[in-house]
């Protein structure tokens, strides 16, 4: 029995296996060299064919073999990609299209349809109904599981499905936020869009972090040094947001994430912060160790991000969403959306997530998709100045404004400061017909001229300005592409 079992493990070592990513009805990436990869005896040669198109690949001592196709253009063909070498691995009912991995903590997680409805997106039920979308497919890379050490192969079965009724109305189903993303994007470009989900409510950014994403980043020198505790948790163990074994450094990436490398795709969206909330100060710094990371462990200098700040709820989350606002301004691949219209103040989980998903899937379009002339981006402030009196605010991606409050009211959410660092509540000059003051009902919500002009009474010369920094921390003030004011401050030079 012994010897029999030695001479089949050997047998199996042998077989030609294809990695993670690479199952039927897979979606591979176009225009861009593709990264096949997997295991084989070592030393074979093998040879990986496609479309008409055949590459050799050699396994290394260790077994593991790559081969990278061409670049090919988008196909809603579904053919056959196989490996060959002493044994033959095929997979069926490939296209050729847009890639892109969905990740995050809840707010990413919350499905199209669920069996919560505190948990499930408003529209899902009829959108699942209605959707029969063949060419867009998605699949799963959440296990729920750590690992303390990077897995160069899932532990759970990976499938691609279509976006069809029976899969997508089934409870839980794939992201909601990923769903609207990928059906905006299939509807724009009218080719085949694969995406990958990865999520985990309650989790930091810490854990969906490769260790290489801190390399050279001294502000994070201590989470770098973690060394990951895979003993039973123990509450003495918990540090910052680390608060239990799930949360330490790396190990939702290790699990969930690290198998699908080098995966060709265009980028990820990302929707997290909230249980990072109590040191938001570094947030901004670990924006940058999570795209760092993935952009090398990806291999993809040009990798996008494209992710959502944090939307209104009962604590403040100011200080994050402005760290959040600095790494969108500070790393060229990546943009965020605003989401402070769509926030529910009594739910951390809002549950309108087409409007995440379209405004994320602009942003690609803008970006990566050649349609120059959208704006996809929300208006940040460009400039500002103090006189007569009042404050000059002037705003990239703005040509002019409006505001809205379902109530009818004008609090638009402004403060602002003089030399004393007292901050009021403000008006707008320019609001409501040029009026500063009207009751509730009375406004229709215009708003006259390109730059936002703030007063506040008994501040003769305002220097500082602050925007959504106190309850109930919702936006109404909307540019001329629809998108909202997100939260800032700023002070005059």
């Amino acid at each position: 029995m012994t010897v029999l079992a030695g001479v089949l493990a050997c047998a199996a070592s042998a077989e030609v296996k294809l990695g993670t990513p690479f199952a039927d009805g897979m979606v591979l990436q176009r225009d861009r060299e593709v990264a096949v990869w997997g295991t084989a005896e070592a030393g074979e040669n093998l040879s990986v064919s496609f479309a008409g198109l055949t590459v050799g690949a050699t396994a290394d001592e260790n077994g593991r073999w790559m081969a990278k196709l061409p670049k090919m253009e988008a196909s809603a063909e579904g053919r056959a990609l196989v490996v060959t070498g002493s044994t033959t691995a095929t997979i069926n009912d490939v296209l050729v299209g847009e890639v892109w991995f969905c990740c995050g903590q809840s707010n990413t997680e919350l499905p199209l349809v669920g069996n919560n409805p505190h948990f499930s997106d408003r529209q899902g039920r009829l959108v699942a109904q209605m959707t029969r979308k063949p060419l867009v497919r998605y699949a799963y890379a959440s296990n729920y599981k750590w690992s303390a050490e990077p897995k160069r192969e899932a532990a759970y079965p990976v499938a691609w499905k279509t976006f069809t009724p029976e899969n997508l109305g089934t409870a839980p189903s794939f992201s909601a936020m990923g769903v609207y993303f990928a059906l905006e994007l299939h509807s724009a470009l009218g080719i085949p869009v694969g995406i990958v989900g990865s999520y985990w409510g309650g989790t930091n950014i810490d854990a969906w972090t490769p260790r290489c994403g801190y390399e050279g980043k001294e502000s994070l020198k201590d989470v770098a040094a973690w060394k990951t505790i895979t003993t039973d948790w123990k509450k003495e163990y918990a540090k910052g947001p680390v608060s239990n074994s799930n949360q330490q450094p790396t190990v939702l990436w290790n699990e969930m994430v690290a198998p699908w490398c080098p995966m060709t795709m265009r980028g990820f969206i990302w929707y997290q912060g909230c249980h990072n909330n109590g040191e938001a100060e570094r947030y901004c710094d670990k924006m940058h160790a999570l795209y760092d990371g993935w952009s090398r462990s990806f291999a993809n200098p040009d990798l996008k991000l494209y992710f959502v700040q944090l939307a209104p709820f009962t604590c403040s989350w100011f200080t994050l969403q402005l760290n959040q606002a600095k790494f969108a301004a500070e790393e060229k691949n990546a943009a965020l959306v605003t989401t402070v219209d769509i926030g529910n103040g009594a739910d951390i989980h809002p549950n309108e997530k087409g409007t995440i998903g379209k405004r994320l899937a602009a942003l690609a379009l803008k970006h990566d998709y050649g349609f120059t002339d959208l704006v996809a981006d929300a208006p940040t402030l460009a400039g500002i100045c103090s006189e007569e009196g009042r404050l000059a605010l002037h705003f990239n991606n703005a040509k002019s404004w409006t505001y809205y409050d379902p109530a009818w009211g004008v609090d638009y959410g402004f403060e602002i400061a003089g030399a004393d660092g007292v901050w009021k509540k403000a008006y707008l000059v320019n609001g409501n017909d040029g009026k500063t003051k009207v009751e509730p009902g009375k406004t229709k919500g215009i708003i006259e001229g390109r730059d936002l002009l703030l007063a506040a009474d008994g501040i003769e010369k305002p220097l500082k300005v602050r925007y959504l920094y106190e309850k109930p921390w919702i936006g109404g003030l909307f540019a001329d592409s629809g998108l909202p004011l997100g939260p800032f401050e700023a002070e005059v030079k």
